[in-house]
């Protein structure tokens, strides 16, 4: 049975371009997956725990070594990363804020990037372990990022590619909804192109 994972992280509830265009994927996807599994997870809905100096501790303490303390602290993060590799297919909305994505999806990298689990050290450096995965990437941004002036601002999409190739998910796409502030022309137009990306994705 495919799984399809589905993560928001729009501080919005209401309003929020990235996850109407992750809504859309997920219900075109569970359209052409019958029997197929949505997991939901909504990273403003339930904030994650920045890392602490104790959560560290528990990552780079081996499993069996670890005290009950650890084991209650790790408990989340082993949660959202049996998440991340139960899926086949992985969609995440992630809007620009302050030329970066937000502090949320942030935290979640910070949960799911794990020696041992998503990544492990070899002689000849990292690799990646979370691999086989088919990755969409819904980007929303109120400017032009993708080219021109603010291009060099961009540290969205960039991040989010050069972060999930450290993992192995090497094969990302961007759906990129940009110009969406800059009137209601724009932003429809924006939208639509999304959406006709996100229908030649499934």
């Amino acid at each position: 049975m495919s799984t399809l994972l589905q993560i928001d992280s729009s501080a919005r509830t209401n309003g929020s371009i990235s996850r109407q265009l992750t809504a859309s994927f997920a219900q075109q996807w569970q359209a052409k997956n019958a029997g197929g599994t949505v997991v939901h997870r909504d990273l403003a809905a339930e904030a994650l725990p920045h890392v602490t100096e104790a959560l560290l501790g528990a990552y780079f303490t081996p499993a069996e070594q670890r005290s009950a303390e650890q084991q209650s602290l790790i408990a989340l993060s082993d949660k959202l990363v049996d998440e991340l590799l139960a899926a086949d297919t992985i969609v995440i909305g992630v809007p620009m804020y302050n030329f970066a994505p937000p502090s949320a999806f942030k935290a979640w990298i910070d949960h799911v990037f794990r020696a041992g689990r998503t990544f492990r050290y070899s002689e000849t450096g990292p690799v990646g372990l979370v691999t086989g995965k088919r990755v969409v990437v819904i980007l929303s941004r109120g400017g032009m990022y993708s080219e021109g002036p603010m291009e060099a601002l961009d540290f969205q999409g960039k991040y989010i590619k050069s972060a999930f190739g450290f993992i192995g998910m090497t094969e990302v796409e961007l759906v990129i909804a940009e110009g969406v502030a800059m009137g209601e022309e724009s932003s429809k137009k924006a939208i639509a192109q999304a959406q006709e990306k996100i229908a030649a994705a499934i």
